[in-house]
């Protein structure tokens, strides 16, 4: 079969673009200029401002730790739930990495259930 195109195509020499002329002394003074401000090694631990969690999801510092437990079990065991419903659905390697998924809930379920248990209230 005969190929029309050559291969590779002749395209003749790649024309000069004086826009990629490249400069050392000002090549050095813009990766400088980069790293000074993505990674400012002269930065102390002092000088970077220190993390601030979110607030969009926070909880009250005055909730009881009983509430936020009964919270983990009732979140843990509706997730469960899900979880159980999804692997009547599923065959094959999918249901089975939801049954392992649905094991982990569960004792995380069963952990949380045995805090709330031997927890006793103030």
């Amino acid at each position: 079969m005969f190929k029309v195109t050559p291969n590779p195509p002749n395209t003749g020499p790649v024309p000069y673009d004086a826009s990629f002329d490249l400069d050392p002394k000002k090549m050095k003074v813009a990766a400088d200029r980069a790293l000074k401000i993505y990674l400012n090694p002269e930065a102390t631990k002092a000088q970077i401002p220190p993390r601030r969690p979110g607030t969009i999801f926070t909880i009250d510092a005055a909730v009881d730790d009983e509430a936020l437990l009964v919270e983990v079990y009732e979140s843990l065991s509706t997730a469960c739930k899900i979880v159980n419903d999804l692997v009547e659905l599923e065959e094959g390697p999918r249901r089975h990495t939801l049954l392992v998924l649905h094991r982990s809930l569960l004792m995380g379920e069963a952990a949380a259930n045995r805090v709330l248990d031997n927890h006793k209230p103030l």
